[in-house]
């Protein structure tokens, strides 16, 4: 007995960085390719969010920036094999990752729970950046004392 792998719709996540002086029409050709690709494997996009313009950890290449996206989607395997041929061809595309992702969670739980982590994250940081400015203006006010 042979089971067909490919014929088992999977959960992925994708984070994708794309060149920054891309136009937005020219993303939203590339997400749109990306979608058909998808269909015509039997799969289909659940979520897709920018998260704008960021400062990469390293440069790729000349670039010091990049648009990034995150996505989910339920695909088989040979889909994901298309799309990470596809966007290793184009130039637009800086970097790319797929994710499966548990079986056990829907994709909607799955988003639920990343978002309020990404909330809580984002909470964090802004705590972090108000202790800060606060030790700044401290230390400001300590050096103005001296004088």
């Amino acid at each position: 007995m042979e089971t067909q792998s490919s014929a088992i719709k999977r959960n992925y996540e994708t984070i994708v960085i794309l060149n920054p002086d891309l136009a937005e029409d020219s993303q939203k050709a590339l997400f749109q390719k990306n979608k058909s690709i998808l269909k015509d494997f039997g799969g289909e996009f659940f979520s897709l969010d920018s998260w704008g313009k960021r400062k990469l950890a390293n440069p790729i290449g000349k670039f010091t920036r990049g648009v990034y996206f995150h996505g989910t989607f339920e695909a088989e395997p040979d889909a994901i094999k298309e799309l990470e041929r596809t966007m290793r061809i184009s130039d637009d595309v800086l970097r790319f990752s797929h994710t499966r992702l548990d079986e056990r969670t829907t994709l909607s739980k799955y988003m639920e729970t990343f978002k309020s982590a990404l909330e809580e994250t984002n909470k964090r940081e802004k705590e972090r950046e108000e202790k800060f400015k606060a030790r700044k203006a401290a230390m400001a006010n300590r050096k103005e004392r001296r004088n």
